[in-house]
């Protein structure tokens, strides 16, 4: 039977399969920005509680019944957990909601993405292959490539349960043992997800989680010495951080970091099919993506079309809370929405237009009305910066050079879209981003599980997403048999 309501989790932590609270007794509250009032609880974990976890990774991996799994029976486990989110899919996006604020259709997709992962890297958990290199005449070479050992994943509190997914199945696919550092802003759906593992028959200690503070239980996985291998998604700042950790333990990253992506469109895109995209990719899930098209770079000869066409939209839209209808909710939090406001009072551009809120909201949610700025110098800070809200910047360009100049003109290399009917204009622009995916006459891709994502420069390295995934959570390793 399909559950439409789900029990609120004890503060606890998932460790070798046993729910158990902080070992300082410690727990903090979890607030929903829908009205700014606390309606759960969460452990507040610190070292020695992460010290507990990798150890009992460690114990799956080496010699416990996790290790003994060939990669056909690792994946079943993954599909059987696939089909319980499934199963409590409609219970789960009540609960994201709740918890993060997103609009109810929008978590209802996030659970459906978050239920692919699963079944994405279960189906191809016993497909990932090694390799035969000819080499000398009485040689025979192997190449294997095997699981990292245990991995630590901490990741954000935009889209909880797709990140649980995104991040933990490619690695417990490969035959890592995971440690997860959910957000403590929103964390209550990847807690039930660890319940549904164990449900699954997840061996103890193949998936712990741990919740707390970054500043403590993050801070204290990244660092820590029993860790192989860490992924991470967050802002670029605690990045350099994770990333600094990593070096120190001589192990290997995955860091997703952020974005700012531009949407360009020239002279001949279709506008009617551009221009709602456009607002789209701005605004879905609060404009709180890191992939999110926060510039819209518009060729001259469109470019009052364009404005008129964003202005009647944003007007249109009003932030509310996480119900049937809404389409932009709150927030995250007090302070991201104070931080949203502050670009907007000093985006040092004419502003185009601005949404509302919707009569009736609670006063003490984290709503923001969405705002469109233009035209926008490119060098200028509401251009250049990640606003993580629902704010778009419309930059004008007069020719192919100048919007490529543009759009690879931040310190970011995550996403473009290219909005053209000119194939051959289509390549070259494609071509010529600096950046991990790129889209053309579109943007994003409704997860896109199967979809190689990540980025360059302050966007991150690594890639999650599709069989990539699979090679960065496993190291190759090389045999060389002399046979005579």
């Amino acid at each position: 039977m399909t559950r439409t309501d789900l029990p609120l989790p004890e503060p606890a932590n998932l460790i070798g399969n046993v729910w158990q609270p902080a070992v300082s007794g410690a727990s903090m509250d979890v607030i929903s920005p829908i009205d700014g009032l606390p309606f759960a609880r969460i452990a507040d974990s610190g070292p020695e509680d992460v010290d507990a976890a990798v150890a009992a990774a460690r114990a799956a991996f080496e010699g416990g019944d996790w290790s003994r799994l060939s990669a056909a029976e690792r994946g079943r486990l993954l599909l059987r957990l696939a089909r319980r989110i499934e199963d409590e899919a409609e219970a789960l996006a009540r609960l994201e909601s709740r918890d993060n604020g997103k609009p109810i259709r929008q978590a209802r997709a996030d659970m459906a993405v978050t239920a692919r992962y699963f079944e994405y890297y279960g189906g191809a958990a016993d497909k990932l292959h090694g390799e035969i290199i000819p080499f000398l005449k009485d040689c025979n070479v192997e190449l294997h490539r095997e699981p990292h050992g245990v991995t630590g994943h901490i990741i954000p509190w935009n889209y909880p349960a797709q990140m649980f997914g995104r991040s933990v199945a490619p690695a417990l696919a490969t035959g890592n043992a995971a440690v997860l550092k959910p957000a403590e802003e929103a964390c209550l759906t990847a807690l039930r997800i660890g319940a549904l593992a164990v449900e699954a028959g997840f061996p103890p200690g193949a998936l712990n989680i741990v919740t707390g503070r970054g500043e403590t239980a993050g801070a204290a996985l990244s660092r820590h010495p029993g860790i192989d291998f860490i992924s991470f998604t967050g802002s670029p700042e605690v990045g350099v951080l994770i990333q600094t950790e990593a070096a120190r333990n001589f192990i290997g990253c995955t860091l997703e970091l952020g974005g700012k992506s531009p949407q360009i469109v020239f002279d001949d895109a279709d506008l009617e099919a551009a221009l709602p995209v456009l607002v789209t990719a701005v605004i879905q899930n609060g404009g709180q993506t890191c992939s999110a098209g926060s510039r819209a770079l518009v060729q001259r000869g469109v470019f009052d079309a364009v404005v008129a066409g964003l202005k009647a939209r944003f007007e249109a839209i009003e932030a509310s809370d996480s119900g049937e209808e809404a389409v932009l909710g709150p927030l995250i939090s007090a302070r991201q929405k104070a931080r949203v406001e502050g670009y907007i009072a000093n985006a040092g551009a004419p502003l185009i237009a601005r949404g509302g809120i919707r009569a009736g909201t609670p006063d003490g949610g984290f709503y923001v009305a969405p705002a469109v700025f233009g035209p926008c110098d490119p060098g200028s800070r509401i251009a250049q910066e990640e606003v993580f809200g629902p704010v778009l910047c419309v930059i004008p360009f007069e020719d192919e050079a100048e919007a490529i100049a543009i759009a690879n003109g931040t310190e970011y290399g995550l996403v473009a879209s290219v909005w053209t009917r000119d194939g051959a204009r289509q390549q070259r622009v494609a071509k010529a981003m600096r950046c991990g995916q790129v889209f053309v006459n579109g943007y994003g891709a409704g997860g896109g599980v199967e979809l190689p994502f990540g980025g360059r420069r302050k966007s991150g390295h690594g890639r999650e997403k599709g069989f990539a995934a699979l090679h960065d959570f496993t190291t190759l390793k090389t045999i060389v048999t002399t046979h005579g």
